[in-house]
């Protein structure tokens, strides 16, 4: 059966003001949030900046966002229907570009 899950994904670059954009994303139940990112980018966004590596396991931990304000995995954190879901790049880092944070250690680190 198709479900629909709603995101409230954060946009913008850098220090700008960011903004939300809300999406509708058909999904079957077992469905991921980074399946849902990856239709956003086929069916209604393609600009939407996301980082993930699945195919080179070695570089796991990349799709790390925050989900609902916890910090996740969206290629193991499963979607629901019955709520929005809001993602935010990780919290305390510099945003590069929606939901893309710079991940490299900083020199205070």
């Amino acid at each position: 059966m198709m479900r629909i899950a709603r995101l409230k994904v954060r946009r913008g670059e850098g220090e700008a003001v960011p903004r939300y954009d809300e999406f509708a994303v058909p999904f079957e139940e077992g469905a991921t949030v980074l399946d849902a990112l990856l239709w956003i980018r086929v069916h209604a966004d393609p600009t939407l900046a996301i980082r993930y590596s699945c195919i080179n396991a070695n570089v796991c931990k990349t799709c790390t966002i925050a989900i609902d304000g916890k910090v996740g995995y969206a290629c193991t954190t499963r979607l629901v229907a019955d709520r929005q879901m809001t993602l935010d790049p990780l919290p305390g880092k510099v945003q590069l570009r929606d939901l893309v944070a710079e991940t490299r250690p900083s020199q205070s680190d």
